[in-house]
């Protein structure tokens, strides 16, 4: 059976697995381990925090919104539905990292701090480090109101993410957390960035806005090979 996933062309070549999943794969586990070949899947209780988790051998669930890990064989990843899924590796260090960022963790600068994590824990440097930033809700279709975006903003500074059209607020998310990630090192060509918009392929992706709530997930996993 045919799982549809999405395999950012940036990973090609390298000791790592790493995909997103559209709407054709199914909501389940186990699945992933199979396809990843992985010991272990580790997806952390996501609430929109800023926390970053490092996970070895440890696998009991706990509250985060990204994960970091060198181990192994385990697959780690998260959960979304318009929100940012953003894969990570460190092709030096064999680091891999997995990061949910909606608008709160992207104010409160998620992928930042996982980009710490990476340079303080397995002492990464910035131009080692792989981005790939999944689908997810684009800035033509997401409405935000003026507390979202400026918050966005004093995390990520200045930038076109922030637009307005008639009487209407739009945040880019994606773009934002790729500008974070460049104002912390990462170079150009590393980050990779998915066209797709959820809300705009409800019949390929999750949508939470788009069904208004009622809206499944699809996941972001990477594993060091």
């Amino acid at each position: 059976m045919n799982y549809e996933v999405i395999t950012p062309g940036i990973f090609k070549g390298l000791p790592v697995k790493a995909f997103f999943t559209t709407k054709a794969f199914p909501s389940e586990e186990d699945l992933l381990k199979t396809q990843l070949r992985a010991d272990a899947v580790y997806l952390p209780i996501q609430k929109h925090t800023d926390k970053v988790l490092v996970v070895e051998y440890d696998l009991e669930p706990r509250i985060a919104d990204a994960v970091v890990t060198n181990r192994k064989g385990l697959a780690i990843g998260v959960r979304v539905a318009d929100c940012v899924p953003i894969l990570l590796y460190d092709v030096r260090k064999k680091v891999a990292g997995a990061v949910h960022a909606g608008w709160r963790g992207s104010a409160d600068g998620i992928i930042r701090k996982t980009i710490a994590v990476f340079r303080q824990k397995y002492n990464s440097a910035p131009e080692d480090i792989i981005v790939a930033i999944g689908p997810s809700i684009k800035g033509s279709c997401y409405v935000a109101g003026h507390e979202v975006a400026d918050a966005v903003t004093r995390a990520t500074g200045e930038g076109d993410y922030v637009s307005m059209r008639g009487e209407n607020l739009y945040v880019d998310l994606p773009a934002a957390n790729r500008l974070q990630a460049l104002n912390e090192g990462i170079i150009p060509e590393n980050i990779w960035v998915s066209n797709d918009c959820t809300h705009c392929l409800p019949d390929k992706f999750h949508s939470y806005r788009f069904t208004k709530g009622a809206a499944g997930r699809q996941y972001g996993i990477i594993a060091v090979a």
